[in-house]
């Protein structure tokens, strides 16, 4: 192979179910270069796995950018319709497999799993070209007319287990309400005997009731901001505060600590064993801290004097509990939260009475 009309890169190969792959380290600029994506250059029957969902190329774009000391990003893998050669640097079998692989130029390069890294590198670069000359791992597999891109597709994703939410928050350090949900939780007794650190969903055997993820999106709803968005140290203060008041203005949570009442008979008796009242009180507790900055602690107190059983169904029906089911979406959310205030005597907002209004008229039909 002609070495002035390819691409080189120093590489590393392995053989898998019999047949040679390379592992090789590409130069950022590179990569926007040689793996086009241009749907008229996919076979038509992998067009469908590879759609881009263009949302998520920004956030991944500022990830880059913005931590570029210590971003990390996982090997791309692509396979290679075209013409490969692999020279070891030593015949000694200890360096057999480390050498120079060479691709022709006309080669055509299919990215298996990497498409939306792919795109944000090159976003990237946009923006902040010297990154150019850092590298990413790529494993390419040679397959000639790209006959077993769609099978190794979806070999790689068969057997991908997508970490939860809870397990993203438990572990960003990056993200400051991440990080001040964590210390919430470690210093409030309530919180750090029955919060679930890993789960999202949790099993009605469970012997916690909360989970991370339900605690970290309640205080979203009392900052009102959105994931990855800067807070203050007073916005930090409210939230320990505030959570300090709520676990003991809620008399079940009590008698689960007293251990009067298990975490079972909790979620399967009263609403406030599930996500949906949590976020729900978040969005009454961020109107709190806006208009009752002197009395909001007030309020919270009050929640205990609220008939929170599930068979209350004057209260919860329709709102938290549909046919006999708890349910949390943004309208249950929503819904359960102006009850919330209607108990409270809060006024509503000009958006809270028609949701209102538009309960009752369905309700009464």
């Amino acid at each position: 192979m002609d070495f002035g009309f390819s691409y080189n890169f120093p590489a590393i190969k392995g053989v898998q179910a019999g047949q040679e792959y390379y592992i090789a380290m590409c130069p950022l600029r590179v990569i926007p270069k040689i793996f086009l994506f241009d749907e008229e250059e996919v076979p038509p029957d992998y067009r469908a796995q590879r759609i881009i969902n263009k949302n998520r190329i920004p956030e991944m774009t500022n990830y880059i950018v913005d931590n570029k000391e210590d971003y990390v990003f996982s090997s791309l893998t692509a396979s290679i319709d075209g013409d490969v050669e692999f020279n070891s640097v030593s015949e000694q079998p200890a360096f057999s497999d480390m050498g120079m692989l060479t691709i022709s130029l006309d080669a055509r390069f299919l990215i298996n799993d990497g498409q939306h890294r792919r795109a944000a590198i090159e976003e990237a670069l946009k923006l902040n070209p010297e990154l150019g000359s850092e590298t990413i791992s790529v494993v390419f597999f040679v397959d000639s007319g790209l006959k077993r891109s769609q099978q190794i597709f979806s070999d790689l994703n068969r057997h991908a287990v997508n970490t939860t939410s809870s397990i993203g928050i438990l572990y960003d350090h990056r993200d400051k309400l991440a990080i001040a949900t964590r210390t919430i939780i470690e210093t409030n007794p309530f919180l750090k005997r029955y919060t679930d650190r890993e789960k999202v969903s949790l099993s009605k055997n469970s012997p916690k009731i909360l989970s991370l993820n339900h605690v970290f999106n309640t205080n979203l709803k009392l900052l009102g901001i959105s994931k990855g968005d800067p807070i203050s140290d007073e916005d930090e203060r409210f939230l320990i505060e505030f959570w300090e008041t709520l676990t003991s203005s809620i008399l079940e949570w009590e008698q689960v600590m007293e251990r009067h009442l298990t975490p079972k008979e909790l979620r399967i008796n009263y609403v406030v064993g599930h996500g949906v009242f949590l976020e729900a009180i978040g969005l009454v507790g961020k109107e709190l801290r806006a208009n009752y900055h002197n009395k909001w602690k007030d309020y919270i107190s009050a929640l205990k004097t609220i008939d929170w059983s599930r068979t209350n169904s004057d209260y919860w029906e329709g709102r938290a509990i549909n046919n006999g089911r708890v349910q949390k979406t943004g309208h249950t959310i929503k819904l359960t939260a102006i009850q919330i205030k209607n108990l409270l005597d809060l006024p509503l907002s000009e958006n809270e009475r028609v949701i209102e209004e538009q309960f009752k008229k369905g309700t009464s039909k």
